[in-house]
């Protein structure tokens, strides 16, 4: 019997296929489907810290809001019009009561403002854990390295003050020492890290002379970044490791547990080859573990990874130089 059961978070999942924060992820129905094609949880769509502070604002009957870009209120203000919070706490309370998995919530923030007490009500409408989704680009030519990640622990600070569930926190790899960042993000008490987050990247249009977006969803090829980050951080940071990006089929899900990550998350290829990909990428899993000789998934979790492999140096530079060696 192949067992394909993991522990997240310290959430008893019953595969380690988790469905990404995306708008297939806003609305009940499609949870309630995701859960039938065997999602093991889901992550909400995300809400903005812009939103979340300018409905607060709006209770206290103040205008007198920070925004980082202050041409958006605008576009901020109808956002919220349109996606409450309200809604965004009923959809967590309907979808406990709809599905058995677990239901994780999704915040999009880049500082630790008012927002964060918001998170109480996330914990208070039954989310199982809440994901934050961080990343502060850095770009300001004021601010130092030093300056952009201390922010990330003053965020994880902050939320740890108002909910006792786990929290998660998802991260680009712009960091100028990302596995020493990763390791000591780790030791905040976090139950999680996502490596990494996806946003958005901007083009330009040269026949309207406009800014527009580009790449929204992954390619299989995106799995590269991330895996060799799984395998490089596996086993010395001191919580759960989910594989985001790039993850399009069974055989990247393996990849990704074997490099040590507890579970992965897709969205993209649900978006190109609909939900019955998660069904696909499952039986995969099964035939490889069955071929393989592996009944359970802690038999093989980490063997690849820099940590567990024979040659770790294969994660590094140097294997780059060697394959390119006298190719001009």
């Amino acid at each position: 019997m192949i067992d394909l059961k993991t522990k997240y978070l310290g959430l008893n999942l019953k595969n380690p296929i988790i469905v990404g924060s995306s708008g297939i992820t806003k609305s009940l129905d499609n949870i309630i489907k995701l859960e039938k094609h065997g999602a093991a949880a889901v992550v909400l769509k995300s809400l903005f810290e812009e939103q979340i502070t300018y409905e607060i604002s709006k209770l206290h009957k103040s205008g007198d809001v920070l925004y980082a870009y202050p041409e958006a209120e605008d576009y901020i203000a109808n956002y919220a019009r349109h996606n409450t919070l309200d809604e965004y706490l009923k959809l967590i309370r309907d979808s406990k009561k709809s599905v058995s998995i677990p239901v994780i919530a999704s915040i999009n923030c880049v500082s630790a403002s008012e927002w964060t007490i918001f998170a109480k009500k996330i914990q208070e409408a039954g989310a199982d854990a809440l994901e934050l989704n961080a990343f502060i680009l850095p770009s300001d030519f004021s601010r130092s390295s030093d300056d952009n990640e201390k922010i990330y622990f003053k965020i994880i600070e902050e939320v740890k003050k108002h909910i006792s569930i786990p929290i998660v926190l998802k991260i680009h790899h712009y960091f100028s020492a990302l596995a020493q960042t990763a390791q000591k993000l780790s030791w905040t008490g976090i139950s999680g890290l996502v490596i990494f987050n996806r946003f958005f990247a901007p083009d330009i249009d040269i026949d309207n002379k406009r800014v527009v977006a580009t790449h929204i969803y992954s390619n299989p090829e995106d799995i590269a970044i991330s895996l060799r980050w799984v395998a490089i951080l596996s086993g010395n940071v001191q919580c759960d490791i989910s594989a985001s990006t790039g993850i399009h089929d069974g055989k990247s899900v393996v990849k990704q547990l074997l490099a040590g990550a507890k579970t992965v998350q897709v969205c993209s290829t649900l978006y190109k080859n609909g939900f019955q990909q998660i069904e696909l990428m499952l039986s995969y899993l099964e035939e490889w573990m069955n071929k393989n000789n592996y009944s359970d998934i802690e038999q093989f979790r980490g063997k690849m990874s820099h940590k567990k492999h024979d040659n770790p140096a294969a994660y590094q530079r140097v294997q780059f130089m060697k394959h390119h060696a006298g190719i001009e």
